[in-house]
């Protein structure tokens, strides 16, 4: 039972990370293009033509389109970093609360596979990583962190004790 609590957090550790990669990475297009570069297919499917070309005819459009990227970036960002501080910490405690907060990142994994990927191929592929693998990871946690023998084995852990759930 432990060491599937240990995959799976070492697992949603890894989505996390995943996560954060992407947000940089967009942020970077962002900065570079005007676009995240995953982006571009759906954007030409949604609008009929190029970022480039939109660009050049209504550059205002752009750069609220940019601006709006940015911004999107940064709330996933802060979605990232929040999954990651739950597992690295208290889900890594077997604490449940944590167990259950981990799915609310769920609505931003289906959210995003839902809109942009509809359209485009390799967001779906990218975005399924999250969508399959977080619910996995936490199934595969869930005897440990909902186990009736967790005092015990939270002090195999090195965890206090008295940790509320």
């Amino acid at each position: 039972m432990r060491v599937l609590h240990r995959i799976a957090w070492i697992g949603l550790t890894l989505v996390g990370a995943f996560m954060v990669f992407a947000v940089v990475s967009d942020l970077r297009s962002d900065h570079s293009a005007g676009i995240p570069n995953d982006h571009t297919g759906t954007f030409k499917k949604l609008t009929g033509q190029s970022f480039a070309q939109l660009h050049q005819s209504a550059s205002g459009v752009t750069h609220y389109v940019t601006r709006l990227e940015v911004g999107y970036a940064l709330h996933e960002l802060t979605f990232a970093l929040l999954f990651l501080a739950v597992v690295l910490v208290p889900l890594r405690q077997a604490q449940r609360w944590a167990w259950w907060a981990c799915w609310a990142i769920m609505v931003a994994n289906v959210g995003y596979l839902v809109t942009f990927g509809i359209e485009d191929s390799t967001i779906v592929a990218r975005s399924l990583i999250a969508v399959i693998a977080v619910p996995v990871f936490l199934v595969l946690a869930a005897p440990f962190v909902f186990s009736p023998n967790k005092p015990a084995a939270r002090a195999k852990l090195g965890v206090a004790a008295t940790s509320t759930n």
